[in-house]
């Protein structure tokens, strides 16, 4: 069986106000006239602390790490100066702990650092995050999920940044059925992960299937950490499914694949957003053949794409990612996600209100953001919030390490593009 090679040592938590070496420039002491903050705030040393509650040693670490640097990166940018973010003068501290994917060690981290942060800024995790909205909640604290589950857009201490793994898991089966000559010939399966994600991506793709009247012939579930996937693949093989979809973390994606791989089983794979990390690009980690037939859910830009506002980031990236390990799509993710929390802190300063309820009701009021061009516009002035409909489909492509389109972003339920032009960039 093919194993994921693990990540180095993780990088040491640490609260930013210098990175990579540079020199932060000093702030401005004076102390800004009428303007209302709380907690989490410094109005003399214009400082707002920001928390993070990362993954870095649990299941899901291969995309916590990265996730955590995404936060870092930007925290440096702004703490440089001179970024245009944060009006003059004003810096970011970031206050780190590692839960391990463990909801109650997520719980009580939160409450080690909940009197001294204005928002937290990565919540990493559905399971994770779902125990802290009765504190977050009490406290008007804001808890950004790295998460896409739908259950994140039912409280408004929550806000997701993007299409939730349900309307992924839609999409997917659209374009699953646009490509098919026959949909009513489809045999279909899924393979889903015992938590609230992997219950997302099943129930977008079983509703889908029903309305398509594709048949699902097989479904398995897998637990995080699981280690031997030879009694799934052999249910999916028996069963004759020619399309699975994948409702996993990378720790399975992986050896799913390359057990299939072994045991001569090779349908079409397509997956939810987190079964991917850009490791499996070398084919140290997995060889890329098991990845033949795979296809990734996406709905937010990929590193390196030729979208507006990808050169500003990779500046970015260039002058300050020098000790935040290699490129990666979650660190790209992680950045954007944090684009958008600043955004509203400078929208509440400009509003003179920098307190927990200013910050909230400046985030409540953004509208068709898209991260200077970056992603699909999305809003946070409803409720339940609705971050964007459009999701796409995509395929790796191993010799530029980056990715091809495969189907442009829709919507669940509208007429699905196939074979769409190729659209790629080089990893940078």
């Amino acid at each position: 069986m093919f194993n994921l090679v693990k990540l180095g040592t993780t990088a040491a938590l640490f609260a930013l106000s210098a990175c990579g070496g540079e020199t932060t420039p000093p702030a401005d002491t004076t102390a800004p006239t009428g303007i209302k903050a709380d907690k989490g705030v410094d109005l003399q040393a214009k400082t707002i602390t920001i928390g993070a509650l990362n993954d870095e040693s649990g299941p899901a670490a291969v995309i916590g790490k990265p996730y955590a640097a995404g936060k870092r990166l930007l925290a440096a940018q702004i703490n440089a100066g001179n970024s245009g973010l944060l009006p003059e003068g004003w810096t970011v501290k970031l206050v780190e702990r590692d839960h391990g994917y463990n909801p109650q060690k997520s719980t009580q981290a939160f409450k080690e650092i909940a009197d001294e942060v204005l928002f937290i800024g990565t919540s990493f995790g559905t399971p994770n995050t779902l125990p802290l909205r009765p504190m977050l909640e009490a406290a008007n604290i804001v808890a950004f999920p790295a998460s896409l589950s739908s259950e994140m857009a039912k409280h408004k201490h929550t806000p997701p940044i993007g299409p939730s793994y349900i309307l992924e898991a839609k999409r997917a089966m659209d374009w699953v059925v646009a490509s098919a000559d026959d949909k009513t010939t489809i045999k279909a399966g899924i393979v889903y992960q015992q938590d609230d994600y992997g219950k997302d991506g099943h129930t977008g793709w079983m509703a889908a299937a029903k309305a398509h009247g594709v048949n699902v012939v097989a479904e398995a579930t897998v637990a995080p950490g699981q280690k031997d996937f030879t009694a799934v693949i052999t249910r999916l093989k028996d069963a004759g499914a020619e399309v699975v979809m994948l409702t996993t973390l990378p720790s399975a994606t992986g050896p799913i694949l390359g057990t299939a791989a072994q045991l001569g089983y090779m349908p079409k794979w397509i997956a939810n957003t987190p079964a991917w990390i850009d490791m499996f690009f070398s084919p140290k980690v997995i060889p890329s053949a098991v990845f033949a037939n795979y296809h990734q859910m996406n709905g937010m830009p990929f590193w390196g794409e030729k979208v507006d506002g990808m050169d500003s980031f990779l500046a970015a990236w260039a002058s300050h990612g020098g000790d935040l390990g290699s490129p990666d799509f979650y660190t790209l993710l992680s950045y954007i996600q944090g684009l958008v929390q600043i955004q509203a802190a400078s929208d509440a300063i400009a509003a003179n209100d920098i307190t927990r309820a200013g910050y909230l009701k400046q985030l409540s009021a953004i509208k068709n953001w898209n991260a200077a061009g970056m992603i699909q516009p999305i809003s946070l002035t409803t409720f339940p919030y609705e971050t964007g409909a459009k999701t796409r489909v995509l395929k790796p492509d191993f010799e530029s390490k980056s990715w091809a389109v495969v189907a442009d972003y829709a919507t669940a339920g509208a007429k699905a593009a196939v074979d769409a032009p190729p659209a790629t960039a080089e990893k940078g």
